[in-house]
């Protein structure tokens, strides 16, 4: 029998493919359809709402982070502290990005931390439970429960293109599942 990381490692390398397929032009039609369907979720609008860049074939949410600007909410990006931890730093027009490798830039060190009320999560893999496959760092399943830890419940919303969603994604007990996907066809609630 196959161990979860040997079975996990697949689903997100199959995942992956099947999103790197997309065209640049199906990329960004498909982000625009997923920022459209995130502005018509009833968030609060003085909520911190943690985003991400997109990297390699990643949803691009720099229209949606845009949005959120011109509406006045806060946002905030990831930072990568070192090789097991993120923190979430303040990000706006004028926020200095630098790099924060794996291809990833993040705002520096003269932007304020902050713990995020909503959590747009990238993500390898999903199923309709909320189940994710990330990139098996774990960074996100680590910053999660040190929101959980410290009483904190941010909202946590997956953002992948369809083409991401799988029948089931095998779960340890450090997956922490997502209470929505976001994709081109819609939302999810999880089961």
């Amino acid at each position: 029998m196959t161990d979860i990381k040997s079975l996990k490692t697949d689903i997100r390398k199959q995942a992956l493919a099947r999103r790197d397929r997309l065209s640049a032009a199906e990329r960004l039609e498909f982000s625009d359809q997923i920022k459209n369907t995130f502005f018509d979720l009833d968030i609060a609008p003085n909520v911190i709402t943690s985003a991400f860049l997109p990297i390699k074939s990643e949803v691009d949410l720099n229209a949606l982070i845009k949005e959120l600007w011109a509406q006045h909410r806060d946002v905030c990006l990831p930072f990568m502290l070192d090789k097991e931890n993120i923190e979430f730093r303040a990000y706006d027009e004028k926020t200095e990005l630098v790099d924060n490798g794996f291809g990833t830039v993040a705002p520096s060190a003269a932007s304020q931390t902050v713990d995020p009320d909503v959590m747009l999560v990238p993500l390898s893999a999903f199923d309709e439970t909320g189940g994710r496959i990330g990139y098996g760092a774990g960074f996100y399943d680590r910053a999660i429960a040190k929101l959980l830890d410290a009483d904190k419940t941010p909202l946590l919303i997956g953002v992948a293109f369809s083409c991401q969603q799988v029948d089931q994604v095998p779960c340890e007990d450090h997956d922490i599942p997502l209470d929505m996907i976001l994709t081109e066809d819609g939302l999810i609630i999880a089961d």
